[in-house]
């Protein structure tokens, strides 16, 4: 998928060119599965250190970049735990696609109905293959938990979803990720993203994709614009390189978060649009913004500020 897939791991660097991404088996609002190939080129980064994720997220920029080593933290618990369960093993492809081939076919006759009974089923068990099954099956992707920290996203209102071909492509992106999630330099952890800003070192890497203010509201914990200050000013203070990933601005108005910006910083914008989204206005097209520390900005791909 990139120009190092076949270098040895020790040879790792960005910038690189990622011809597409490593697209997960879990949809997220605000996945950067087409933003991929910009963010990689955009870093600068030796790859000694680890790459280091506060909000990981679906992985996908993980995934795709592939490191050595990587620490990829998220306060979603439901998240972590079936990327562990395909980490140890307890979750793999063939177990997926069992799993899916039953209850898609369930699904096919049940439609809605069974839909919200394995809704229910998730919201007391919290088993991760359920979880997978809603996020693959309720409407437009969304993750999404009420203050009693149920899921309550509706049903998408396609009882024939898990078709042969839609499950073999779940279950070939639960075969690629597992082989990095393999990897004895990769942790998945469950926690809140100031402690992982406390852990980082020196040679490593921070790629920071927190929800975006004014876009995308419904996150495990609830985040307001106070705690974006509070990002700038952690990522400001830690001893390593990072990068935010923003909005610049939409045919509407620009984000004033580029304002707060750290000195010392570069900022690199690329054209995008979001498919996910709660409602239509939430799908548009946006200018998409990474804030990198200059010292890990790519030399002439910055807005004029290296």
């Amino acid at each position: 998928m990139n120009e190092r897939d076949d270098r040895n791991c020790s040879a790792f660097s960005l910038p690189v060119h990622v011809e597409r991404a490593c697209v997960p088996p879990v949809k997220c609002q605000g996945i950067k599965t087409k933003l991929v190939p910009f963010l990689a080129r955009s870093i600068a980064w030796h790859g000694e250190g680890r790459w280091v994720e506060p909000f990981a997220g679906s992985g996908v920029v993980a995934f795709s970049i592939a490191p050595p080593r990587a620490i990829l933290a998220e306060s979603n618990p439901h998240i972590v735990r079936l990327y562990r369960g395909i980490q140890s093993g307890q979750i793999t492809a063939m177990r997926v696609r069992g799993f899916l081939q039953r209850e898609g076919a369930k699904l096919a006759v049940g439609g809605a109905e069974y839909y919200y009974e394995v809704r229910s089923r998730f919201n007391r068990n919290r088993d991760p293959l359920d979880f997978l099954f809603l996020n693959r099956s309720c409407f437009n992707g969304l993750i999404r938990f009420n203050k009693s920290g149920l899921f309550n996203v509706p049903f998408g209102h396609k009882p024939n979803r898990f078709a042969p071909a839609y499950i073999t492509k779940i279950v070939n992106q639960v075969d690629r990720v597992s082989g990095l999630l393999k990897r004895t330099g990769w942790e998945v952890r469950e926690a809140d993203w100031r402690e992982t800003l406390n852990d980082v070192s020196p040679g490593d890497f921070v790629y920071a994709d927190p929800p975006y203010i004014a876009r995308f509201t419904d996150y495990y914990n609830q985040w307001e614009d106070g705690a974006t200050n509070d990002l700038l000013e952690h990522l400001d203070r830690i001893s390593c390189g990072y990068a935010l990933s923003t909005w610049s601005h939409n045919k509407y108005r620009r984000n004033v978060l580029l304002d707060m910006a750290p000195r010392g910083c570069s900022v690199v914008t690329e054209a995008h649009f979001y498919h996910l989204g709660a409602t239509e206005t939430l799908r548009n097209a946006v200018e998409e913004a990474l804030i990198i520390r200059s010292d890990h900005a790519v030399c002439g791909s910055c807005a004029g500020e290296c």
